[in-house]
């Protein structure tokens, strides 16, 4: 999106008087689907945490890098991505389509944004199939019933959560709500997830990204993210910094303050 005379104006349902998390994650990554609101806070967060631009990078590579690993070596064949934001180059179905042609995908998002931008996440392979469903990615039962359209619920989906579980306060009812994703799928599914842990710094910038008027989002403690792989079995190298999540590439830089991990159900 460019500048001009009426951007500060809602269109379509956007609110663009209002910094939205996507729209500053696109900005971070070099974007072109953001607003000045959402570039200042951008920027301000960039200058007070300037670690936060690797993250954004360190997140899409994890994500790439994980896919091709569910889709290459442990055989997943349907990915359910939640909080999905706006296209960006090498998405879950360019990655997974690439590797086979026959994966099938669903996005999931709440943001009017990302639905307007929905079909550039719609151009599937033929031999596979893409969907999208506007929904609040907390409602799992409506999200798993329009998966449900496109996937076989009945065999293994790899469930991808993504810089997104920050944006509920509560770690019960975040875990809560992952394993009313994974308890409805059975054996063979796997949970992909990555989050900002807690540091002195990460809590400044999540003060700060609040401050901006944006959702809150906030950083959690290592031990707390942990536990949200409990009762799955960790793939390797287990759970710690997505920049150390099977690199393509030595590590020549301080790790991320993002750790994740990738974890099957059993």
């Amino acid at each position: 999106m460019t500048d001009g005379q009426g951007i500060q104006m809602a269109v379509d349902g956007i609110d663009t008087g209002t910094p939205h998390s996507a729209r500053v994650w696109n900005f971070w990554l070099g974007g072109k689907d953001n607003y000045e609101v959402d570039r200042r806070l951008g920027a301000t967060m960039e200058e007070l945490y300037p670690q936060i631009i690797e993250i954004a990078r360190a997140s899409r590579a994890f994500q790439a890098r994980a896919v091709r690993y569910l889709t290459a070596e442990a055989g997943v064949r349907q990915f359910l991505d939640l909080g999905t934001g706006l296209p960006t180059a090498n998405a879950t179905h360019e990655v997974a389509q690439g590797v086979e042609p026959t994966a099938r995908i669903v996005y999931v998002d709440n943001d009017p944004i990302v639905l307007a931008h929905a079909r550039a996440l719609l151009t599937s392979r033929p031999e596979g199939a893409t969907d999208y469903v506007h929904a609040d990615l907390r409602d799992a039962k409506t999200v798993l019933r329009e998966a449900a359209r496109t996937l076989d619920l009945d065999r293994p989906v790899a469930v991808m959560v993504l810089s997104t579980l920050g944006h509920l306060a509560d770690a019960d009812e975040a875990a809560a709500l992952l394993r009313s994703y994974l308890d409805a799928l059975p054996a063979g599914s796997h949970l992909m997830l990555c989050d900002t842990i807690e540091t002195p710094e990460t809590r400044a910038g999540s003060d700060e990204y609040a401050s901006g008027g944006a959702m809150p989002y906030i950083s959690r403690p290592k031990e707390i993210i942990a536990t949200f792989a409990d009762g799955l079995e960790l793939v390797e190298p287990g759970f710690g910094s997505i920049s150390l999540w099977r690199p393509e590439e030595p590590v020549v830089t301080d790790p991320v303050d993002q750790w994740g991990f990738v974890a099957a159900k059993r």
